[in-house]
């Protein structure tokens, strides 16, 4: 079974996110994850994840949907859909991103 462009990215993010908490000694709290953001949008438009359209649409978009959202005049185009930023975006991912990671810590103490 293939997995999706986007759950690939959503689980490069948790990867990221869990990378962090380990490297800072960190418990996997929401809180912690977010590192001084209020929530994921914060955290996105302030710089603490991928910060370029490109980047993110790289990420999380299939090469298809990465091109056709590819204006020949002025590059990747703000918004990614047409009520969300790329930046939007990226915050749904790391929000279930950090599903992901708190799932996870809670199957490891259940053990």
């Amino acid at each position: 079974m293939r997995i999706s462009k986007w759950s690939q990215g959503v689980a490069e993010y948790a990867a990221e996110l869990r990378e962090f908490l380990e490297e800072e000694h960190l418990e996997p709290t929401l809180k912690n994850m977010l590192n001084g953001a209020d929530n994921w949008k914060q955290y996105s438009y302030g710089g603490s994840a991928l910060i370029y359209n490109e980047d993110i649409a790289e990420r999380l978009a299939t090469p298809s949907e990465y091109e056709s959202r590819i204006s020949k005049r002025y590059g990747l185009n703000d918004y990614a859909n047409a009520n969300e930023t790329w930046l939007d975006v990226q915050a749904r991912a790391l929000h279930q991103a950090s599903l992901l990671v708190l799932e996870k810590a809670k199957q490891l103490t259940e053990v």
